[in-house]
This record gives C-alpha cells, structure tokens and sequence, in this order.
C-alpha cells in the first residue's frame, strides 16, 4: 500500500491536522504561527536531549564511583556475632554453596591513628590473605609501588593508599606507627597501644575515600592486634553485584552459626540515597524545562484558533461536530510535541553515547577542566545511558505536549459559526 492511499485512507480531522502543521501559502501570520511552532519543536527537543544527557552523566557517575568503590569493598560480608570466626573455612564453603558466590576471603578490621612525624591520620587497618585476596577485591590490579604478596605473616608489613601516603610523606621502605585506642591505663590516663610497621607497597583505588584511609597488613599480623585468634569474618564477591543483597539474605537464611551479614549497598546506603536524590530533582528540574517548550504550545495553537475561525466555521456548517473540531488541533500539537521528542531523543542519545568524545573536545577548546580528581574521584566525565530512562523522558515529553492542547481545542471547539463569519 503506497503512502499516498494511506493519507488519503486517513479521516479527514488528521488530514486537517497535519495541513495545519505546515505553513500556509498566504504568507504573513500563517508562516509566523508555523515559525513559532518550529520554536516550540525546538524548545521540546533541547529540553529532552538535555534530559538524557544529563540523567545519562548521573547514571554514569554512579557506575563508575560504585565500580572504585567495589574493587576494594566486598559485594557481601560475613561477622560472627562472637567477634572471631575460627570455622570461617566452613563457612566459606557453605557460602560457595550459593551459586551466585564466585569467592570468599577472610579479613580483620582494625582503626587507629597512623603516625609519621608529627603528622597524624585516621586509618582502617585491614588483615586480609594476600593469596586469597584476588577472589573478592582487585587492590593487587591497583598497586603503583611494591608488591602485594609482601605482606608476610609476622612481618609487620603494610600496603597504604596512596592519598595515605601522601598525606603522611611515606614511601616503600619507610616507617609508620599505628596507635590504637585500647591500650594501657595509668595515672596519666589511656595510652595508646603503639605498632611499627613498615610500608612495601601503594595502592591507588580511585576513590579517595579509600585511597586516603585505608591499609592491609596481612591477617596474621591483624589478629595480632586486636588480640583474637581467627578472622572476624569473611568477605564475599557475587557474580552480579546488583543481586548481592538479595544474595545476602539468602545466606543469612541458609548459613548456620550466629552471623550478621551485611552488603556493599548497606556499607555506603548515604551515598547513594544523596545520588538518587540528586538525579530525581535534576529529573524535575529539567522537566520543567521541557514542560515550558511544551506550553508553548499552548500559545502556538491559540493563534491557530484565532487565524482558523473562518475553517472552522465553515467545518461546523458542514456537519464537523466540536469533537471534531479539538481533535484536529489536539492533533496538530501532537504531532509537534512528537516530532520535537524523536528529534530530542535521537540527538540526547547520540550525545550521551560519545560524551567521552565530545567533553575532552570542549575542554580543549575552552582550556578548562569540568572533573577534577580530588573533588569528584574521577577525571573523565563518564556516560551511561538507560533505554529505560529515555522511555519515561519521551513520555513525559509527549504527554506534557499533549495536555498543552487541550486548552485551545477546547476553544476551538467552541468557536460559533455565525460570529466566525459574520467579517468574512
């Protein structure tokens, strides 16, 4: 069926409709109002693009700080709740049970002060098994100075994060002095309980939460600290992170033994309720943007009314009910407010699939930098862009054109014959 028989098949309010859309061959008001429809189109497709531009950035900000987060975090964690673990390979193997594990590690945790000089920084020190390591983080892959497999049992060894480092002015071969809250009490008060370790390693993370507070020692040294004679846990990795509390409750179920199970979206839940926030009221921010081009429409569509009352009461004196009559401009604003949402959608897609093309791009012509590692952990603006997101910006964009019309179709529909006549 050619195209032309379907047009002709079309009942006449559409083909009225999208006579309307074009511009008129009197010239003058008709190319205005089609020239101010245009705009309106425009205004609707910068306001999506932009939508799917910027949740597409948001989107890929998430992912890439969760993927920092998660190569040095475990996707589960395993305590008992009597503060050691000492079947934790038993309780390694019933874990592996569950066929979404893909590994298990044993860990300590311990938190001090690590001093050099006079310099003194918060840290967390982690024990960890430099063999089994590989199975639940990737820190091995991050090193920058030493080697990981320096951590030797009794060796007092330490790998620190390279904003750590930084901050405390030490290399590999060099010193540094954990102080631990539980130490002896005197006259004087709580002396902290003091260990010298030496550093063998860096490691760089790319989140400068870690980066600046974190360490591992190997975990013999680490029950040596906190004075227990096994683990306090174990640290699990999932094969898809995002099913890892699901995964948690599972295990908790099935596990025996007292245990507190914990996910990686447990560990940092404030961050990301704050980036869940952010992207739902930049979501409205930027709809109100697409729902003002959209009420352009609105004034657009009302001087079609004005200009048309002629056509129209002359479709009313050949039987056009007022349905009729709203649904030719209800369809000719449509029609608008859809082609202005394909073309949105098709250029914010385009642009949110080569972001790390164009940005650098800009950057360079403008000598500036948007990112900067220190304050966002990340130097490349980053793109992720979701079918699902853009499904609901089209929609929202279409139905927001869509309620714009009705005011002036309503008009429209109201327009009466003898008066519409009476000065032509």
């Amino acid at each position: 069926m050619s195209f032309i028989s379907i047009v002709s098949n079309l009942p006449y309010e559409w083909l009225v409709g999208l006579r309307y859309t074009r511009a008129g061959k009197r010239g003058g008001r008709n190319r205005f109002i089609s020239f101010i429809a245009l705009i309106s189109m425009a205004g609707i497709a910068l306001g999506v693009a932009a939508l799917i531009v910027v949740l597409s950035v948001m989107n890929g900000f998430e992912k890439e700080v969760t993927n920092r987060m998660l190569s040095v975090l475990a996707h589960v964690e395993l305590f008992d709740m009597r503060g050691q673990m000492p079947d934790w390979r038993q309780q390694a193997l019933e874990a592996r049970k569950n066929r979404e594990v893909t590994g298990a590690a044993p860990f300590a945790e311990a938190q001090g002060m690590l001093v050099r000089g006079d310099v003194l920084k918060p840290a967390i020190i982690r024990g960890v098994l430099p063999a089994m390591e590989p199975q639940v983080s990737d820190v091995i892959r991050q090193m920058r100075q030493g080697s990981f497999n320096d951590l030797q049992p009794g060796s007092d060894n330490i790998v620190l994060g390279i904003e750590l480092a930084r901050l405390l002015d030490a290399s590999p071969g060099q010193k540094v002095t954990l102080a631990l809250a539980d130490g002896m009490t005197s006259k004087a008060g709580v002396m902290p309980r003091m260990h010298t370790f030496h550093v063998v390693g860096i490691f760089e993370a790319g989140h400068n939460q870690f980066d600046s507070t974190l360490a591992f020692v190997h975990l013999d040294d680490a029950e040596k600290l906190l004075n227990i004679d096994a683990p306090a846990g174990l640290r699990l990795r999932v094969a898809d992170m995002q099913q890892a509390p699901q995964v948690a409750r599972a295990l908790k179920l099935s596990m025996p033994g007292d245990l507190f199970v914990r996910d990686w979206t447990m560990l940092n839940s404030t961050w990301f309720a704050a980036v869940q926030s952010q992207k739902n009221m930049m979501f409205v921010i930027l709809t109100m943007i697409v729902a003002v081009a959209a009420f352009n429409l609105v004034s657009t569509l009302v001087m079609t009314v004005t200009d048309k009352q002629a056509d129209i009461a002359i479709l009313r004196t050949l039987g056009a009910s007022p349905r009729s009559i709203m649904q030719i401009f209800m369809i000719q604003g449509a029609l608008v407010g859809i082609a202005g949402t394909a073309i949105g959608t098709a250029l914010g897609a385009v642009l949110a699939l080569n972001v790390d093309v164009i940005v650098p791009v800009i950057e360079q012509l403008l000598g500036i930098k948007f990112l900067s590692k220190e304050i966002y952990f990340i130097s490349a603006l980053p793109s992720d862009l979701r079918w699902g997101d853009v499904a609901r910006i089209s929609g929202v964009s279409v139905l927001l054109a869509f309620v714009a019309t009705l005011y002036p179709s309503w008009r429209a529909a109201r327009v009466k014959p003898a008066q519409a006549l009476r000065y032509e």
